[in-house]
């Protein structure tokens, strides 16, 4: 090779070197322009809850726009188990203009108990943040023989196929726990499942059934004007409104939960500083005193996580949650 011809190749080298990290510090520097521009329009918040959740979720979008700078738009819908609200979602964009808010209802039981259920739970999201863990109970009327559940497993095992419990439908985290109980103790229970929980509601206070599985923020009130006796806690531990109330598992040893919780998920494929902003922005907004508190008072309990907890803890719950749907041979409709 001549000496011009060596210089020049060199040259070249070096040229292609140059571009080479030119290319290599724009891929460095891309996440952060995305994180550092997002959001430049405004945001839409789908909703598949009602209630408690659907009040926690409106707090925490004002919030979230407050300190975001963009309007957070809230779409709800409760159809269909959430399910509607879900599959739009799982169809957006993913670039963080629209989000997620759900409950296991949606994300675990809706695709194990539901035929043709339009997305996959873990492979059409991205997990961005877990928000809470809702606190449920086992009421009964004031005047009812059952002190604890202790009171209520003998009963059943007494009278099996006798008892009746009311839920808000078949599928729901309350039916499951109920069958998690049946199968721990050897008990035969006939469940009453309703359309929704305000008719079961009506039907423990009217005592035309004998035990309700509810959520806290439902059986609250009426627990303390005296309309209703809180037997149990169906969590893992107790809730500081009612600390005198025991769980079911401090009652009856063995005794697991299913899974009750709420969360944000976002279309699959999201940009990871998209999904990191949400995340910090949900757990900031939740975290403000006046919507702990107003959580407190829902009987919902804070329970952040990150975006990769969130997904492992998707995975495990839909595992276990197909187990107890087998072992209580309840079928897909």
């Amino acid at each position: 090779m001549q000496p011009a011809q060596r210089i020049e190749s060199i040259g070249e080298g070096a040229v292609k070197i140059s571009m080479w990290l030119a290319m290599l510090a724009s891929a460095l520097t891309a996440p952060a322009a995305v994180s550092q521009s997002y959001p430049v329009k405004p945001i839409h918040n789908v909703i598949n809850v009602g209630g408690g959740g659907e009040t926690i979720a409106r707090l925490v979008a004002a919030k979230m726009s407050e300190s975001m700078g963009q309007p957070i738009l809230i779409e709800q819908n409760a159809a269909a188990a959430g399910s509607i609200a879900a599959a739009a979602v799982a169809k957006a964009a993913p670039d963080g203009y629209t989000f997620l808010y759900t409950t296991t209802n949606a994300q675990v039981y809706r695709p194990l108990l539901a035929r043709n259920v339009p997305y996959d739970p873990i492979r059409d999201f991205t997990p961005i943040s877990k928000l809470g863990e809702a606190i449920l109970c086992v009421v009964v009327p004031p005047d009812s023989r059952f002190r604890t559940m202790k009171d209520i497993v003998t009963f059943a095992k007494q009278n099996p196929g006798k008892l009746l419990y009311a839920t808000s439908g078949v599928g729901t985290t309350h039916h499951l726990s109920a069958e998690v109980l049946s199968a721990l103790t050897g008990i035969q229970m006939v469940h009453v499942p309703y359309k929704d929980s305000s008719q079961a509601t009506n039907d423990i206070l009217g005592a035309r059934v004998p035990i309700l599985w509810t959520i806290f923020g439902t059986a609250y009130p009426f627990a303390i004007s005296g309309k209703l006796r809180i037997v149990a806690l169906n969590n893992t531990r107790r809730f500081k409104l009612v600390p005198d109330v025991p769980t079911i598992g401090e009652q009856i040893p063995g005794y697991e939960p299913p899974p009750g919780w709420t969360a944000y998920f976002g279309p699959r494929g999201m940009p990871q500083p998209i999904v990191q902003r949400l995340n910090s922005e949900i757990i900031k907004a939740i975290n403000q005193p006046d919507v702990a508190s107003r959580m407190d008072a829902l009987g919902l309990v804070i329970v952040t996580s990150t975006p990769q907890e969130l997904g492992a803890e998707l995975k495990r719950d839909l595992e276990r949650s197909a187990q107890i749907v087998k072992a209580a041979g309840i079928k897909p409709e």
